[in-house]
C-alpha cells in the first residue's frame, strides 16, 4: 500500500507491518507497528552499527523518524514493556504459532517487531483483513519435532534446554533454529546467514551457562 507515512518508514529500511486505532491507550489514536523482514534493515544495521547493539541502533534511527512524523516511538526492549505481539494481532497481521512466536501470513516466522509509532491523530488507512491461521491447516507441524532437544511442545518453550544446547557443539549456531527453519510459511523471507548467526549469538550471550 502506498502512503506518505508508510513510504517514509520503508525508506528507513523498516517494514510497516500493520496499524490500528486503539481505544485504551490514552492520547494515542493510531499505532503503526514496524520492524524487519527480508534483508534491508539488517544490511543497513550491519553497515552502520559501529560497535553498537541493534537495540541502540534502532533507537538512533527510529527516534528521529518518529519525531519527523509527529509520533512517539515505543520499543519492545524498553520498560515499561508493551504487548507487541498483542498489538500485531490487533493489527490483523499475525497469529500465534505453536512456537509461541507470532506467524505472519506472508513472512511466516521470519519477521520481528522493532518499534511502534504512536500517533495522536488517526489516519485513514484500511485495516488488514485477518486471514486464516496458517498453522491450523498445517497437519505435520514440523516445527514441533525439528528441535534436537525438544524445546517446544506447542504450549511452552524450554529456554534452559535450548540455551544449554547452544553452548555445546551443534549446527543451530551456524544455520539457525531448526524449529523455525522447519516452518513452511514465508520461506522466501528466511534471514540471510549473517543475520541468523547474529541473532543466535545474541540469544546465546543472553543465556550463559
Amino acid at each position: 500500500m502506498e502512503h506518505p507515512i508508510l513510504n517514509r518508514i520503508r525508506h528507513e529500511g523498516f517494514v510497516p507491518f500493520g496499524w490500528f486505532a486503539p481505544s485504551d491507550m490514552g492520547t494515542t489514536r493510531f499505532l503503526i507497528l514496524i520492524g524487519n523482514s527480508g534483508p534491508a534493515m539488517f544490511r543497513r544495521f550491519w553497515r552502520e552499527r559501529k560497535g553498537t547493539t541493534m537495540d541502540a541502533w534502532t533507537k538512533r534511527v527510529v527516534d528521529p523518524l518518529a519525531e519527523d512524523l509527529g509520533a512517539i516511538a515505543a520499543y519492545p526492549f524498553e520498560e515499561p514493556y508493551q504487548p507487541f505481539q498483542q498489538w500485531a494481532r490487533a493489527c490483523g497481521v499475525a497469529h500465534q504459532s505453536p512456537l509461541g512466536l507470532n506467524i505472519h501470513p506472508t513472512y511466516g516466522l521470519w519477521h520481528a517487531y522493532r518499534a511502534a509509532l504512536l500517533f495522536p491523530v488517526e489516519f485513514d488507512l484500511p485495516r488488514a483483513v485477518r486471514g486464516a491461521h496458517p498453522c491450523e491447516s498445517c497437519q505435520a507441524k514440523p516445527c514441533l519435532t525439528a528441535c534436537p532437544v525438544s524445546a517446544f511442545d506447542g504450549t511452552s518453550f524450554d529456554v534452559d534446554a535450548c540455551a544449554k544446547h547452544l553452548h555445546s557443539e551443534n549446527t543451530c549456531m551456524e544455520t539457525g533454529c531448526k524449529a523455525r527453519l522447519a516452518c513452511p510459511v514465508g520461506t522466501g523471507y528466511r534471514y540471510e546467514r549473517a543475520q541468523i548467526q547474529f541473532h543466535m549469538n545474541a540469544f546465546k550471550a543472553a543465556h550463559p551457562r
